[in-house]
């Protein structure tokens, strides 16, 4: 059993691609700090952040519901960073890094929802 979120692989896994975004974002062009920049770090920050929310839930419908939440952030900030490499705003190497840690923690997220809408419920 688990003693917190922080022992989530799906969590460690998306918390290290936020501090990744954040450290990528540094460099991008002024004009968008307050654009592109503070989208792209809310979504990152979203993901860890709805992920360790759910698993304080106290129910499991609750919990599922913070992961969707989570998931529709991980979509959203691959569509944000798509945006950034075809800006040229990340280097193609770090473009590709942060493309594969998405994909990764997308897979992981849509597992651990399927675990828990298959988990049968105790009365």
């Amino acid at each position: 059993m688990l003693k917190n979120f922080k022992e989530l692989k799906v969590w460690q896994k998306s918390y290290q691609l936020c501090l990744d975004v954040y450290k990528v974002t540094k460099g991008f062009p002024k004009e968008e700090k307050y654009g592109l920049t503070s989208q792209i770090r809310r979504a990152s920050v979203s993901i860890p952040s709805n992920i360790a929310e759910g698993y304080g839930r106290k129910t499991t419908p609750d919990y599922v519901r913070s992961l969707y939440v989570a998931y529709g952030s991980i979509c959203e900030l691959e569509t944000q960073i798509m945006l950034c490499g075809d800006l040229t705003y990340i280097e193609e190497e770090n473009l590709r890094g942060i493309q594969n840690d998405i994909r990764e923690v997308e897979r992981m997220l849509k597992a651990l929802i399927r675990s828990l809408e298959n988990k049968p419920s105790t009365p």
